[in-house]
């Protein structure tokens, strides 16, 4: 009869497994082998593994398998592991056992296999343990100009609104101001003023007032139904378009079992946006910065999407392209970043510091990326 299998996740752990050959060096050869019982692992493994079991079996499960006694088959490959120095000899743990061979150490940060099954040396469940490849459970994404954009540039836009309600302003002036007037309001009320009492609209609305005034207009009265005017328009998806490749690569991903979620430091408008381009049904959640309370690259809106898909950082990647909002900010907590930039489109210094696997030109790169990276016992 077939017995049943559990996967559970040790992320961010160091594993002592003692017991291996006594000449081990740099690497281990796929067939090796070590056997072991639970009583022989330091404390802070017992905890951790421990911790493991009962969430992912159930407290009365893992108490079985714990009580019991059970031992370890644990299969290395010789690119997972590097060896630590020579540990203190460890003696068997009951009458009739086996005793291990040798006192190497071996660090293995991977995701495992436990299956139940016969005791080696007699009766009891077994946990087989065996070193797998990564697999991504989760994917985040990051929204404006990694999936979507303008259909024009904000200053066109601006001027559009402006001459509709009689007023001529240059497209490249505004086009100027605006980047201004965005740096200055966000450093000012970073996160659309949260903690300063204010609404994203009413933050929308002075960037809109701002920016016509740095552009040389100087009547704010006249510019007050233009900016309520923009601001409803940028909330239609009629002004925004879905980049090429988008909505392959989100069912790609999904085909693929992904867990799909947004992270991004868009206003409450996006969820609207998103329905409407239809990219909304890819997604399990939408977090936007404004929703939470922290902008990207704080790590708390990364820990959020991590707690409502309940997984590790060590199986999600984020795919964004802000070097220092997306890729760094999700690498802090420990996920996996992919950088979307198309050719030339990264500074020196930024390509220099981002391996070009983590690099995607294009949207349609990301599925062979995540196939390179689930082949990888180490991740990227």
């Amino acid at each position: 009869m077939g017995l049943p299998t559990f996967q559970i996740e040790f992320i961010s752990l160091t594993y002592f497994l003692y017991g291996l050959l006594p000449r081990f060096t740099s690497q281990v050869r796929p067939s090796a082998t070590l056997w072991l019982h639970s009583e022989l692992w330091p404390p802070r493994f017992q905890l951790e593994a421990w911790a493991c079991l009962e969430s992912t079996l159930g407290r009365e499960a893992a108490s079985n398998l714990w009580t019991t006694g059970w031992g370890i088959c644990c299969a290395l490959g010789s690119s997972a592991v590097k060896t630590l120095p020579k540990c203190q000899q460890i003696g068997p743990t009951r009458p009739g056992k086996r005793r291990p061979l040798g006192c190497g150490g071996v660090v293995l940060s991977s995701s495992v296999f436990l299956h139940v099954g016969q005791s080696w040396g007699g009766p009891g469940p077994l946990l087989q343990i065996m070193a797998r490849w990564l697999q991504i459970r989760l994917l985040t994404w990051d929204v404006k100009d990694t999936l979507v954009r303008l259909r024009r540039p904000v200053g066109e836009e601006y001027a559009t609104k402006a001459r509709a309600h009689g007023l001529e302003v240059e497209a490249a002036a505004l086009g100027e101001a605006f980047g201004q007037a965005y740096k200055a309001q966000s450093h000012s009320f970073p996160n659309y003023g949260l903690s300063h009492g204010l609404t994203s609209r009413r933050w929308w609305l002075g960037v809109v007032l701002q920016t016509f005034h740095l552009a040389g207009v100087r009547d704010a009265q006249a510019v007050v139904p233009i900016a309520e005017q923009l601001y409803e328009d940028f909330s239609s998806p009629g002004t925004w378009q879905v980049l090429e490749g988008a909505e392959a690569t989100l069912r790609g991903c999904r085909k693929r079992g992904l867990r799909l979620a947004v992270v991004s430091n868009f206003d409450r408008r996006l969820e609207d946006i998103l329905v409407g381009l239809g990219l909304r049904e890819h997604f399990d959640f939408v977090l936007t910065s404004e929703a939470v309370g922290w902008p990207k690259p704080d790590s708390r809106i990364f820990h959020e999407a991590l707690r409502l898909a309940q997984v590790e950082p060590a199986v999600a990647a984020h795919v964004g392209d802000s070097y220092h909002c997306d890729y760094k900010g999700a690498r802090a907590i420990g996920m996996h970043s992919f950088l979307v930039a198309g050719p030339g489109h990264l500074e020196p210094a930024v390509k220099d510091s981002v391996p070009q696997e983590h690099i995607l030109p294009s949207l349609s790169h990301l599925l062979p990326a995540l196939v390179r990276l689930e082949g990888s016992p180490r991740g990227l």
